[in-house]
């Protein structure tokens, strides 16, 4: 099978995880979620710490995350793209998480995604990823109304 077909169905592949992972966090299915993360998972988050490293952390931040959501939760992403060499990938995109949390605070701004994908035993499974929204460094605050 020539090359650039490889890539195509690796990209399919890892669209196909990412899409799994979207209709997972609609349904607040914390083991679909977590199905899309390698156990090694070093994240970036937009919510504090400053990283997490492994999945048991990252599983408690999305538990907590669904249980602060007491109806339901929207997730959005525009402007995909993925590329792949070899057995590593990534990806990027703008990300929206949307709904009502339990203080009656709407949320949805759009944020800025990047992932890194490797293909481990035959499986494409994100490694790394970070997500951040603009600031403005002369009030220093985040920027959070910008659309894509």
């Amino acid at each position: 099978m020539p090359v650039e077909d490889n890539k195509k169905n690796d990209e399919a592949e890892i669209k196909k995880v990412i899409e799994g992972f979207v209709e997972a966090l609609r349904a607040k299915n914390l083991d679909g979620v977590m199905s899309m993360y390698a156990p090694e998972l070093v994240s970036f988050d937009i919510v504090p710490p400053l990283q997490y490293v492994g999945t048991d952390a990252y599983r408690k931040q999305w538990g907590e995350a669904f249980s602060s959501f007491p109806g339901p939760i929207n997730y959005e992403i525009v402007d995909l793209s993925i590329t792949v060499g070899g057995d590593v990938a990534f990806a990027h995109s703008f990300n929206r998480l949307s709904g009502t949390m339990a203080t009656g605070q709407r949320i949805g701004n759009w944020l800025r995604w990047t992932a890194c994908f490797q293909k481990i035993n035959g499986t494409w499974l994100l490694v790394h990823m970070q997500a951040s929204v603009p600031v403005d460094l002369e009030h220093g605050k985040a920027v959070l109304d910008l659309k894509p």
